[in-house]
């Protein structure tokens, strides 16, 4: 075959030409796909146009079209052959699609979807071509929404970073979980100063710069990681020196400057320093090919039509749909009778207290229970209840978001302390208010304060099809002058008896036995 025969079509539709039969192939695969999962689609789209730490999401699939055509001129012999060892890819996807659609993590899914295209690609256009496009059809991972998860620890380097910073400056400061007091007044290392925004979009930056400025592998390595630390670092300075100008010149002052520097000059700036500071080592020219090494397959493999490629990706992705769908059907278990607040031996209802209102997050909750408890010796506690039949997309019992303070109210986590049995413990802060909160998630029985376990259980019922019904539990003391609140806590969590066995009694009653 002919060098003009192998080159990829460009314009007009030629189906004598392999390249055509097999991207249509491609095409028709990648458009099922999306169909398919058009939710988790549609999820995507939406938190790259609205949140605003991903609208650089929007710039991958033009970049990796532009780093496609750069190779293009050398594909000339590379020919498109169906590679079913592909479909191992194609697999690990549709599993990790049905964790994710099981234990309601998006990111899972949105990684597996993902996966699909580069597996489609992979299996329908073959080795030689995966190995031609390897870097353009990887980089597609940025598509995938992450980094969120960072953020409380991002949140701990910046605040731990500003009271070095402060010291050395001769600031006085005070550090509380993520809250830093000064004689100017109180600061929070919010989510929004955690840097999140910023390493996430520096990620997908020094990753496109290292492939395409530099050949070695250990100047790539050494230009992502000074890439990645260089951001964190920046951040934490950033976030000092707000707190430095508000000593200086006031808050108003400060925040209006932060707002400023940080939306407009601070990540430009950063950039600018890492490839300046990087230029000289640079080791790529730019009439230096693409493409390095062989890219032809040692043995030619057997000619396959390319819709059989097409079909077997996309019946794997049927197939885990199904079966997660099937699976997750049996264990919902309806729980629409009444449910009541339990009595508490030595604890009666009473009228609530508080000096900020706190309403935990459970959105999608089947029932949920409120009250506030005082005992003779005027321990005062709050109890919420939140119960599920099953958990799905936009009703988690965890999830971000969810649990023990609503992060889009002025609740703010401020520390963990020490976790109860069976469950965890926290102290959240709002303007003059601070609560310690110990939580209990019950699901088959047993009683946890682990999101993960909640999350592995949750996925455990949905592929197997058992009860998936779960409940929280939620005591919490406002932190009121000369009344500490962990002894409250205490003293309600002991006459109200196992928080498991409370668990079952609630459910029972919720489902009418």
């Amino acid at each position: 075959m002919s060098t003009a025969t192998l080159r990829p079509p460009r314009f007009a539709l030629d189906w004598s030409n392999i390249w055509t039969r097999h991207l249509a192939a491609l095409g028709f695969a990648i458009a099922a796909l999306l169909l398919l999962f058009a939710g988790d689609v549609a999820d995507m789209a939406s938190i790259w146009w609205t949140v605003s730490t991903y609208t650089h999401c929007l710039f991958i699939i033009p970049i990796a079209a532009w780093l496609i055509s750069q190779r293009i001129e050398e594909m000339a012999h590379v020919r498109p052959r169906v590679w079913l060892p592909g479909l191992c890819a194609t697999a690990v996807a549709a599993i990790l699609w049905m964790l994710g659609e099981a234990a309601g993590i998006a990111l899972f899914r949105h990684a597996a979807l993902v996966l699909m295209m580069q597996s489609a690609v992979a299996v329908i256009l073959g080795r030689q071509v995966l190995n031609a496009l390897l870097f353009p059809v990887f980089y597609l991972v940025f598509l995938v929404p992450f980094g969120e998860e960072l953020v409380p620890l991002l949140q701990t380097i910046t605040a731990k970073m500003c009271m070095i910073l402060l010291a050395l400056t001769g600031v006085p400061a005070s550090i509380d979980g993520v809250f830093i007091t000064t004689p100017a007044g109180l600061f929070e290392v919010a989510e929004a100063c955690s840097g999140v925004k910023f390493l996430v979009a520096m990620a997908a930056y020094a990753t496109l710069a290292a492939n395409v400025c530099f050949k070695s592998w250990k100047r790539r390595a050494v230009f992502l990681i000074f890439g990645l630390i260089m951001p964190v670092l920046a951040n934490g300075v950033r976030a000092f020196g707000t707190i430095w100008i508000s000593e200086k010149s006031g808050i108003e002052f400060a925040a209006s400057f932060d707002h400023v520097i940080y939306g407009w000059f601070f990540f430009g700036f950063v950039m600018i320093l890492i490839m300046a500071a990087s230029w000289k080592f640079f080791d790529r020219k730019l009439s230096d090919p693409w493409l390095t090494g062989s890219v032809a397959e040692p043995v030619a493999a057997p000619a396959r039509h390319p819709l059989k490629g097409a079909a077997y990706v996309i019946a794997l992705a049927v197939l885990a749909m199904a079966w997660q769908a099937g699976m997750a059907s049996l264990g919902r278990i309806p729980v629409s009778h009444l449910v009541t607040m339990p009595d508490v031996k030595g604890w009666t209802r009473a009228e609530p207290q508080s000096t900020f209102p706190w309403v935990p997050r459970f959105d999608g909750a089947d029932h949920r229970l409120t009250g506030q408890f005082v005992n003779a010796s005027g321990q005062r506690v709050d109890m919420v209840i939140a119960m599920y039949g099953w958990q799905e997309e936009g009703r988690e019992m965890v999830g971000f978001g969810q649990g023990s303070f609503d992060p889009e109210s002025e609740w703010s986590w401020t520390r963990a302390t020490a976790s109860p049995d069976g469950g965890k413990a926290d102290v959240i802060f709002a303007p003059g208010a601070e609560r310690e909160v110990a939580a209990f998630y019950v699901m088959d029985g047993e009683a946890t304060g682990s999101a993960t376990r909640v999350k592995l259980e949750t996925l455990r019922s949905k592929l197997t099809g058992a009860d998936q019904a779960g409940i929280a539990i939620l005591v919490s003391a406002q932190a009121w002058p000369n009344q500490p609140t962990r002894p409250a806590i205490d003293a309600f969590l002991r006459d109200l008896g196992p928080v498991d066995q409370l668990a079952g009694r609630l459910l029972a009653q919720a489902r009418g036995q």
